[in-house]
């Protein structure tokens, strides 16, 4: 597959569209299909042509990209009534960039397959809409590694970093990790502030005091900063953060823990 595939785009939102911004800069054509009207305003503004349905959208194209923000409007922008489905075909594939459970991921993935002979690449992203827009998303996939293969020239134009964790799921896999790595994180500068601010220190300086040290890190960097300042959207943050870890607990319930797994606690009083 060339660098220059003919692409077919459902779900140009939030992080959907930058990243169909650039694939326009670099000479892609791309074909759009968004349920809000003004998203498809925005496409067609953008030089994208625009579809009339999802599965309106894949018809010529190399590759479908999805980017939708639940797995119902996954569902439904794939198997539902004119959707991805009844117009794909192999060898297209189809690279999923939403973040969804891991067990709907493989479901989804077996069905496409099973129903139309084409690919699916769970390829969740890190990074937010600026990367998105700049090309330098962290992308973890998961699929079939001759699918993968196929697909690199197109994950170079689109990720700062793209590793392939495994078979289909193992992207999804990896983006639960990194959702409970962030909102540790996010709890744990939080709480910094708040401890640091009650103990009567300068708060702000502590990035300062503790750069190079074991527990300097680019959240304590970044986001710590912010947090000192207020300077983001609380609910926000709050809905996320609260559907991330809600996501990382389902999937670390559903797992079998290996006889040799410890826990931080048991470790420490061993």
């Amino acid at each position: 597959m060339t660098s220059k595939a003919k692409i077919g785009y459902v779900g140009v939102g939030l992080m959907g569209m930058p990243m169909a911004k650039r694939l326009l800069s670099l000479g892609y054509a791309v074909r759009a299909y968004d349920i809000s009207p003004q998203s498809m305003a925005a496409a067609r503004d953008a030089g994208m042509a625009a579809a009339s349905s999802a599965g309106d959208a894949v018809r010529g194209a190399d590759l479908v990209l999805t980017n939708l923000p639940t797995p119902e409007a996954v569902e439904a922008a794939v198997f539902g009534e004119n959707g991805v489905a009844s117009t794909l075909r192999a060898p297209q594939l189809l690279i999923d960039f939403s973040t969804i459970k891991v067990y709907q991921c493989k479901a989804f993935a077996r069905r496409l397959r099973e129903t139309t002979g084409a690919g699916w690449i769970d390829a969740p992203v890190s990074g937010g809409p600026p990367a998105s827009g700049s090309g330098t998303l962290t992308v973890m996939a998961g699929g079939e590694a001759a699918d993968i293969e196929r697909t690199r020239p197109f994950f170079a134009d689109v990720a700062g970093r793209f590793t392939h964790m495994g078979p289909s799921g193992a992207g999804m896999a990896a983006k639960m990790l990194n959702q409970l790595i962030v909102g540790a994180g996010h709890a744990v500068m939080a709480e910094a502030v708040v401890l640091a601010e009650a103990a009567g220190i300068d708060a702000a300086r502590l990035p300062e005091c503790l750069a190079g040290g074991l527990a300097d890190s680019p959240l304590l960097q970044r986001l710590y900063p912010r947090m000192v300042k207020r300077d983001f959207a609380p609910q926000g943050y709050v809905r996320q953060l609260l559907k991330d870890l809600e996501m990382v607990n389902e999937f670390a319930g559903g797992l079998k823990a290996p006889a040799n797994s410890f826990t931080i606690s048991r470790s420490l009083s061993s």
